[in-house]
């Protein structure tokens, strides 16, 4: 890539003025090859901390979900018996979303 910018730089001091984009493009190409080479190396060699499961996410209050399949707890499928009036306007905007989502065919659930 070095030589491609090198190669450019020629062809743009002989009077091809498109050249001067590429004798700058070539160099930062190759530049952007290292810096993304070493960073695969350094995460073969040092993998990132997977301090939580990529299938759990947090739930409002702070509940960790349990991951796709797991068995639910009994009286999990229950309406909780205090109802909060912030939570029930965004659970219905997200059954609302759920019901049209299955109604374009776009639904896959869960596995």
């Amino acid at each position: 890539m070095l030589w491609l910018g090198d190669w450019q730089l020629r062809r743009a001091e002989s009077g091809n003025s498109l050249s001067w984009a590429y004798t700058f493009e070539w160099p930062l190409f190759a530049i952007f090859g290292v810096v993304f080479w070493v960073k695969t190396i350094r995460d073969e060699v040092h993998p990132p901390d997977q301090a939580k499961p990529r299938d759990a996410f947090a739930l409002p209050g702070g509940i960790p979900a349990p991951p796709p399949g797991a068995p639910r707890p009994a009286g999990a499928g229950e309406e909780p018996a205090e109802y909060d009036v912030e939570l029930a306007p965004y659970n219905a905007y997200l059954a609302r979303l759920t019901k049209e989502a299955k109604g374009h065919g776009r639904w896959h659930g869960l596995r």
